[in-house]
């Protein structure tokens, strides 16, 4: 699956951080990827911690989080390029200094991206979702895998076991898509087998337009 980066504009101050954290939340449980909940909302965390502490409360902040096939990546851009996050060994006893240890210790990378008027520090989770192999940035499994994610967040609020929205998941979701649209057709007096043989004529056709 992949998802258009959902995008918010702050500045960063520590009573901003809970909004932050519901909003990832509900935005992770609508693409289905509940048990990355945990470790994107300490990422969250510590990314904005270190503006918070390294920049100052206050500063103009971007977080962006983006579902593209098998990573979930998070981003936190703010406008000072002089001060860069980095490991440091922690003493025991200290108050700080674990937060790009603990975002290195639950991620598969990050690393930091300078522009001309900003830095971005980023992080990304495996999802364990196979990517869309043969189709990557094509509009039209941009908008079916929006529309599977929406069907998907649906079922969770009906009380289903949350569950990350995998292929299984995606061809429930799918079928239900299509009954739907059957039943909106039926309703305004279409066809819908007439529909579903133009659908497979047209499928068929495409598939053997494809390159392989």
């Amino acid at each position: 699956m992949t998802q258009p980066a959902w995008v918010v504009e702050f500045a960063a101050r520590e009573e901003e951080l809970a909004a932050l954290r519901r909003n990832v939340r509900a935005r992770l449980g609508a693409w289905g990827l509940h048990d990355l909940v945990d470790e994107a909302l300490l990422c969250v965390g510590e990314l904005v911690a270190n503006v918070l502490t390294h920049v100052g409360a206050g500063t103009p902040t971007t977080l962006a989080v983006e579902l593209n096939g098998a990573a979930l990546r998070i981003e936190v851009h703010d406008p000072d390029t002089s001060v860069l996050p980095a490991l440091v060994p922690a003493d025991l006893e200290a108050e700080g200094g674990r937060g790009m240890m603990l975002v290195g210790a639950v991620t598969d990378r990050w690393g930091v991206h300078l522009c001309a008027d900003r830095k971005v520090t980023w992080c990304e989770l495996a999802t364990g979702l196979p990517p869309v192999s043969g189709h990557d940035g094509c509009l039209r499994m941009t908008r079916v895998e929006a529309v599977i994610g929406l069907y998907g967040a649906h079922r969770d609020k009906l009380g289903s076991r949350p569950t990350r929205l995998g292929i299984t998941d995606g061809e429930e979701a799918a079928i239900s898509v299509v009954t739907d649209l059957l039943h909106w057709l039926s309703a305004h007096g279409r066809d819908a087998d007439d529909v579903l043989d133009r659908a497979q004529v047209r499928f068929e056709a495409e598939v053997l337009e494809s390159p392989r």
